[in-house]
């Protein structure tokens, strides 16, 4: 490897340098604080854990996405989270065990073995929330509620919101009784709505009216009003699709009377992380943005395998696709540069600007100031026995 190769990064691995980290830092510290509003504790889940947990309830998705390595001390395999959910239902599930809805948040670093869509970061930081044991529809409304207020706080206007149900394909497959080769087709064909999908229902499935529903699932995309033709497409249907429904409308009803500002977005067909999910599931888009800047969704029963097999919905915000879509500019020049100046009651002096929030750069003898690269606008200087602020 030459000089020249070292300083590259991994495709997909990037750094944050000081012009955006401290913007960075303060919209995660605003999230935070938005979320301890809201009565969310924060909790620091760690780097890595034993896959038997890391992976747990998860699906093969995570799996694929995870870096493994073995621990030396115990022999067993350890993971490097590439999600912080299934840390915190352990947590729910052993290390809290709180009996009522338990409300957590976080913020954290993952990583991917690979990126989750072209140009996306393979080292993304999730600043998100989990809510425990409640299995109502109104922990959906909150969770969602939450994740468009603390977008529009941040900053973000025109905010679409992407709803889906994974209920309504789950009790159409259970109708078909496919076995599991012919079961991963049509969710393939499905969730890339394909144009082989008519042939393959046409070839595979003899009930007319499943096989009409199916053909039609990947159509059932708009503005809300697309759930009125879900009602009469899917009257034939098992109950629990018309409950799907039902729950997708009291949310769109719920979230634009709280947040008037959001447009929703339905998607019938929506099957990204479905073998995870179990209800409802909804992203945060923006005008402009490369990717999702928000994604969550219901998902009982994954503290199973901790013995604990609690109701559970969130999302998480990607902080570094937020900032990019912000385009946050650099940190302002807002420091006091002071010289090095031997003077009795200097360094009193800069102890107090400290300490009422100033940031105070000291400087070195024999070495002039740059005062962009410093990022000061002001000079302290001795005036006779006090002290004043001079701009640069």
């Amino acid at each position: 490897m030459t000089q020249v190769d070292r300083w590259l990064l991994p495709e997909g691995i990037e750094e944050i340098l000081p012009n955006q980290a401290f913007q960075v830092e303060r919209l995660r510290r605003l999230l935070l604080d938005f979320y301890h509003a809201w009565g969310y504790d924060l909790v620091i889940p760690p780097l890595a854990e034993f896959t038997d947990s890391l992976l747990s309830g998860s699906g093969r998705d995570l799996d694929l996405r995870t870096f493994k390595l073995t621990d030396q001390l115990s022999g067993r395999m350890m993971g490097v989270r590439a999600d912080v959910t299934p840390q915190t239902a352990r947590m729910d599930a052993h290390s809290l065990r709180r009996h009522g809805p338990n409300r957590l948040c976080y913020a954290s670093t993952v990583l991917y073995t690979r990126p989750r869509s072209p140009l996306a970061s393979r080292t993304p930081i999730h600043v998100g929330v989990e809510l425990y044991g409640e299995a109502s529809l109104g922990a959906d409304i909150e969770v969602i509620t939450l994740m468009v207020e603390a977008l529009t706080q941040s900053g973000v206007t025109d905010i679409c919101l992407a709803l889906g149900h994974v209920g309504i394909y789950r009790a159409l497959e259970e109708c078909l009784a496919l076995d599991k080769a012919r079961g991963a087709e049509l969710f393939a064909l499905l969730q890339g709505k394909s144009s082989e999908l008519a042939a393959w229902v046409a070839a595979n499935v003899d009930d007319a009216d499943l096989a009409a529903m199916l053909c039609q699932l990947p159509s059932l995309a708009g503005e809300a009003d697309i759930l009125d033709r879900a009602r009469d497409l899917f009257a034939a249907a098992p109950a629990e699709v018309e409950l799907a429904i039902d729950e997708l409308q009291q949310v769109v009803d719920a979230i634009t009377t709280a947040c008037p500002q959001v447009r929703p977005y339905l998607d019938l067909c929506e099957l990204e992380s479905y073998h995870y999910h179990t209800g409802i599931v909804f992203a945060a888009y923006a005008d402009g943005a490369r990717q999702a800047l928000a994604n969550g969704g219901r998902y009982d029963g994954i503290g199973e395998t901790f013995g604990r097999a609690r109701p559970a919905t969130g999302f998480s915000i990607d902080l570094k696709a937020l900032a990019a879509h912000l385009e946050l500019g650099e940190e302002p020049r807002v420091g006091i540069y002071a010289p090095p100046l031997d003077t009795p009651g200097y360094g009193d002096e800069i102890r107090r600007l400290r300490a009422t929030g100033e940031r105070v750069v000291c400087g070195f003898d024999g070495r002039p100031p740059d005062f962009v690269e410093l990022r000061c606008d002001r000079q302290l200087v001795a005036d006779g026995d006090t002290f004043i602020l001079k701009p640069v």
